[in-house]
């Protein structure tokens, strides 16, 4: 998408792209502007249109995970973005939503179905929280919960993290979060930062699952078990096996999942 007023300019800045086979499309800067904020925004709100799926899913009984695969069955809608988790982020998502509120509201438009898909993300935070406060059995404050996944997803951007966004609301509320990540070495405020998995397991009321990494799906449960003060697990990305886990003596809860 290239934005130019001029049109040589844009002749000029096109011709950088000639060798690519992605489409090019031509145009002002406030519709190329309009474009990158409104693809943004869409992603945003199918994630979050998910999220709330999930939530009605745990409200009537139904597994997301099935949903998800018959509603991505349907071309039109198609399975990317799709799969529910504790909230976008990122470097686009978070800041894009809000510019183009703030574009909206500039030009008196109220962007309520926009204010709607931010609100959905804004709880879904909530959501994982009273997840992790119930399956510790108690208030958190002095509990220690053990965080798995830092990033977003799975790179080394911690920008705009909705699993730094779960850890900040577990401290708010009195917790110790003992948080790994394959790529955070630390240190990171408020957060004890652990060399491994188990290490953050120990002594831990409950653990939550913040970013998919594959690595996690392999790990000796067992060990995580006998380490862990309280058998409970909180899967905030559907990573892991319920019924597996459940069959070794956890209380398991995902995000929408039976």
């Amino acid at each position: 998408m290239i934005g130019a007023d001029n049109e040589s300019a844009a002749i000029k800045v096109s011709a950088l792209f000639l060798r690519t086979t992605a489409p090019l499309v031509v145009t002002d800067p406030a519709t190329a502007e309009t474009i990158k904020y409104a693809a943004n925004a869409f992603l945003a709100t199918k994630v979050s249109f998910v999220n709330a799926i999930a939530a009605l899913c745990e409200a009537v009984g139904a597994d997301v995970r099935q949903v998800v695969i018959g509603m991505g069955l349907d071309h039109r809608i198609g399975p990317d973005f799709l799969q529910p988790g504790p909230g976008w982020g990122g470097s686009c998502f978070p800041k894009d939503t809000k510019a183009l509120v703030r574009i909206a509201e500039d030009s008196s438009y109220d962007f309520s179905l926009l204010k709607g898909v931010i609100a959905v993300n804004e709880e879904q935070y909530e959501r994982v929280v009273a997840k992790a406060v119930r399956l510790a059995g108690r208030s958190l404050q002095g509990a220690k919960v053990a965080l798995w996944g830092l990033t977003f997803t799975r790179t080394d951007d911690l920008r705009s993290s909705p699993s730094l966004e779960v850890a900040s609301r577990l401290v708010q509320r009195g917790a110790k979060v003992q948080a790994y990540d394959p790529t955070v070495i630390g240190p990171l405020e408020g957060l004890d930062i652990c060399d491994d998995p188990y290490a953050a397991c120990q002594g831990a009321s409950v653990l939550v699952i913040g970013t998919e990494w594959d690595e996690l799906r392999w790990l000796d449960f067992g060990k995580v078990g006998d380490l862990m003060a309280n058998k409970a697990i909180v899967d905030a990305r559907n990573l892991l096996q319920p019924a597996t886990l459940r069959q070794a003596g956890f209380v398991y809860e995902g995000i929408g999942v039976l």
